[in-house]
Parts: structure tokens; sequence; C-alpha cells
């Protein structure tokens, strides 16, 4: 059985869009909730509201401030990325990144003080502290906002259809290709089998992250 490029498409490149998006997520997720665990500073409830903004902004909005910020005549509009699949990227970027700041987050908090303390006893500086101990306790917290970010940014339509149009092999994500096969009734197979793979993914995604947690509470 082959896979017809209507269907392959999307699937690669929202794969593609989802990874790139994870890698940048992940280290600026740990570096904003190591501040918010670990810090005692008055701003946080501001990092904190504006970390969270995507989840309560109507997509289209989150679309429409990226815009304002890529577009030709935003700060950054000589870099070329509106309407691109770096512009999904981005969307995929802003609305994940909540996710993953808040179980990471949860699990720096859960890591021993006093083997960070020990550890600054036997000699280490705050940033061998950081990489050698706090980053290693809390690495299934980590995985597991990866993994989140992941499915997120693999699910993300409203700021992307914004910020990056739908245009086929170039910035048609998954989630776009389903809203476009839709209007279309010859289209209604290959809709229907990306809204399968799309929840299968995402399934599977939420399985991991649920296994890892249950470990990290079994130790």
């Amino acid at each position: 059985m082959t896979i017809s490029s209507e269907i392959l498409g999307p699937i690669l490149l929202s794969l593609r869009v989802s990874a790139l998006s994870t890698l940048i997520v992940v280290p600026l997720a740990v570096g904003i909730a190591w501040v918010l665990a670990r810090t005692a500073n008055h701003g946080k409830s501001l990092l904190i509201s504006l970390v969270n903004l995507p989840l309560v902004l109507p997509p289209v909005v989150t679309g429409y401030l990226l815009l304002d910020v890529l577009g030709r005549r935003g700060p950054l509009g000589g870099l070329g990325l509106a309407f691109t699949w770096w512009a999904a990227v981005a969307a995929a970027v802003v609305v994940s990144v909540p996710l993953a700041v808040w179980t990471t987050r949860v699990a720096l908090e859960g890591v021993d003080p006093a083997l960070e303390n020990a550890a600054r006893v036997l000699g280490r500086n705050e940033w061998q502290v950081f990489a050698e101990v706090t980053v290693p306790l809390a690495r299934r917290g980590i995985a597991g906002g990866a993994v989140l970010a992941f499915a997120r940014s693999l699910g993300e339509f409203g700021a992307t259809i914004v910020v990056a149009g739908m245009t086929a092999g170039e910035t048609l994500t998954i989630p776009s290709a389903v809203f476009l096969y839709m209007q279309d009734d010859s289209m209604g197979s290959a809709a229907r089998a990306l809204v399968w793979i799309s929840a299968g993914i995402s399934f599977a995604a939420l399985l991991l992250v649920n296994a890892t947690a249950w470990s990290a509470a079994r130790r």
C-alpha cells in the first residue's frame, strides 16, 4: 500500500516542524523553569503570565502577533520567515513553551536542594551544579515536557495558518491539510487518514508522558 503525497507531505512537514520546534523549546523551557523554580523575584508573576499567555489567547490572535513580528514591516521582517515553514516552527514554539515550562518547573522543584548544596560544598560552581546535579535529577520531567511540546507542535493550527499559510508542499501541516481537505469531497479519505494518524501520534505521546511520570513516582 502506497501513501499518497497529499498524506505523506503534511506528515513529513509536521514531523520536521515539531522536531525543530522541540529542539528550540526544551533549552528555553529549562532556562525559564529554572528561573521560576530557583529565584524569589517579584517579577516571577509577570514572567509566568507572559509564558502562559498563548494558552489563553485565541490562536488566530497569536498568529497575528507573530505576523506583526515576522512580517515585512515587523522587526524580524528582513529574515523573510513569514509564510514559510520556519514561520510554522515559530508558531509551534510559542504555543508549546507553556506546557514544557510547566512540566519542567515541577521537575526542578522536586530536586532536593540538599543534593545541590552538597555539590557546592565539593567545589562545584553554579553551572556545574545545574548541569551535573539539577538537570540529571529532573531529566524525566524535562523529557516529559519535550514530548508534550512535540505533541502540541504537531497539533498547532490557528496561529500557523495566519503566519505561515497553507501552501501545499511548503507550509501545509497535518492540521492545515485536514482543514483544507475537508472542503473538498474528493479529499475526504485523505483528511480522515490524517486525522487518525494525528490522533495516534498524540495518544502515543500522552502514553509516553504518563509512563514516564509513573516510573518517576515509583522511584
